[in-house]
């Protein structure tokens, strides 16, 4: 059996946190936070995604 490829912009989205699970970044902490309330900034932490998001980005990512 061949080696899969990974999808190289998944690759640089998600990691793998310290007990295994899959870790996602929110978009909108980049630029313009002067205008972005405190709730709105609070809400970009890191997100583990549902299960059916997971198993698309466990396809995406074979080897992660």
């Amino acid at each position: 059996m061949p080696k899969l490829k990974s999808h190289s912009g998944a690759k640089k989205r998600v990691r793998r946190t310290g007990s295994g699970r899959l870790a996602v970044r929110r978009a909108g902490r980049n630029h313009l936070l002067l205008q972005k309330s405190k709730r709105q900034k609070k809400l970009n932490r890191t997100l583990l995604p549902s299960a059916t998001e997971r198993r698309s980005i466990e396809t995406l990512l074979p080897y992660l």
